[in-house]
């Protein structure tokens, strides 16, 4: 273990707390986000692949489910393998390696023979995204202050969610060119993802890792050393020494397993604990639900595939739309009240959208239900980045946000043959029930964060 320089271990927490923002800070925040860019993509592409590869390979209500759910069981293995390395290596590592695994399958997916080479190939891509926006969060967070910590977050994501109408505008482009250089086009969809993930990672090499991790493992030499040269960039070289020393707790530097972070979970942490692993089931069918049957329930609706994606592509504006209208607001109003008003958003916009009949009224109805998805989106994902201490942030959250991709795999199995069955009505109305039961949760048993630093709301 290292020793502890002339700053203790809480002296270089502190320190990033007080530092102005600056042009370093605005550059990993973007940085962070492109790469955020292609878990965003990769989640929608599912739901912009199944009816094409419906037609492609002549699959039904399971084949179609499977296309979607493939993604997402790869990343809910990797949400739970990827965010434990991330508190045993280093989030820096991790950036890399995650943007790695799916670039090199995504590519490989391209260029399946089969729906079963491509669902294998699909799985194992999903599992180096797994743990990336839970990464997004506990890196950012760890580096923010709190006065800005939220804002700058939305903005990451803002980035990001460019990925969903990204997703679906060039599903609809590729699908009417049909092939390109040969090579159809919907394989296009996933060269796209992978050739530009491999460019995140060149550009992700500059990131330093995260002080507060390096002292959690007591590293202390090295997190002053990176914190001083934040506050050289920031124009505040001697913001280090300006703060008292702390002696370092026995605690700090102890490897933890899975099974004792989720021990200090349940016990020191129980109540928030409880509230993020129920929320995180729940907001699966609120979030994605959407997102990944929107073109499904416009070809149940009669649309063409061509039309279904246009029209998607519409309401997948609100996404990034959304992250934007969410940057002001989530300092502004406290966090859990956010993450409420804007679930009950979605319920209410996504039964408009299931009754609608007229593509104007579907397109209004994506738009808003959109909008208010990504206030949520980005509330959430703040907000479970600032309830756990720095040493089992990463793993507490990331096992906690595996349920959310578990019940991902699951949703199509249930929503697609109900929705062929019921109708998008029905299917819209039970995500409604279950968004209140969000709603409970949070409200009863969430903490407050909004404008507090990481330690104080532990």
């Amino acid at each position: 273990m290292a020793m502890a320089g002339p700053v203790s271990t809480a002296g270089a927490s502190a320190a990033l707390e007080n530092l102005p923002l600056s042009r370093w800070h605005r550059t990993i925040v973007v940085l962070v986000g492109i790469g955020s860019f292609f878990d965003l993509y990769e989640v929608f592409l599912g739901g912009v692949l199944a009816p094409i590869l419906a037609r492609e390979f002549q699959l039904g209500s399971v084949g179609k489910a499977a296309v979607v759910a493939s993604g997402f069981l790869g990343m809910f293995v990797g949400a739970n393998v990827l965010s434990v390395v991330a508190d045993r290596i280093g989030r820096q590592r991790v950036f890399l390696l995650n943007l790695l695994i799916y670039s090199l399958f995504s590519l490989a997916a391209a260029f399946s023979p089969n729906i079963e080479v491509f669902l294998l190939l699909r799985f194992l891509g999903g599992i180096g995204l797994g743990c990336e926006l839970v990464l997004v969060d506990t890196y950012l967070a760890e580096f923010l202050p709190g006065k800005v910590r939220g804002r700058y977050i939305a903005w990451a994501y803002t980035v990001g969610f460019l990925g969903v109408p990204v997703a679906a505008l060039l599903g609809g482009k590729l699908v009417a060119a049909q092939q390109i250089a040969g090579i159809a086009g919907w394989r296009w969809l996933l060269v796209a993802g992978a050739l530009g993930a491999v460019f995140v990672i060149v550009m992700r090499r500059v990131l330093p890792e995260s002080p507060r991790w390096l002292e959690s493992r007591g590293r202390f030499d090295e997190a002053e050393h990176v914190v001083r040269d934040i506050a050289a960039r920031a124009g505040r070289p001697g913001a280090v020494d300006e703060l008292p020393a702390r002696a370092p707790t026995p605690e700090r530097g102890r490897e933890r397993s899975t099974l004792e972070v989720l021990r200090i979970a349940f016990t020191a942490y129980r109540r928030r604990t409880v509230m993020l692993f129920v929320f995180q089931v729940l907001q699966t069918v609120a979030y994605y639900g959407f997102g990944t049957l929107a073109p499904l329930v416009l070809v149940a609706k009669g649309f063409e595939v061509t039309d279904s994606l246009a029209y998607a592509a519409l309401s997948f504006a609100g996404y990034p739309i959304g992250s934007l209208i969410s940057v002001p607001l989530v300092e502004r109003f406290e966090r859990k009240y956010l993450i409420i008003a804007s679930a009950l958003a979605i319920g209410v916009f996504g039964l408009v959208f299931a009754a609608a009949g007229a593509p104007w009224l579907i397109v209004v109805a994506g738009f808003l239900l959109t909008t208010a998805s990504n206030v949520f989106s980005n509330s959430f994902h703040i907000y479970q980045a600032e309830i756990f201490p720095t040493a089992i942030r990463s793993t507490a959250s990331g096992v906690a946000y595996s349920l959310s991709r578990g019940t991902s795999v699951l949703l199509p199995f249930v929503a697609v043959p109900l929705l062929a069955t019921a109708g998008p009505v029905w299917v819209f109305g039970g995500s409604a029930v279950l968004i209140v039961v969000l709603c409970l949760d949070v409200g009863l048993l969430g903490p407050l964060t909004t404008g507090r630093a990481l330690e104080e709301v532990h």
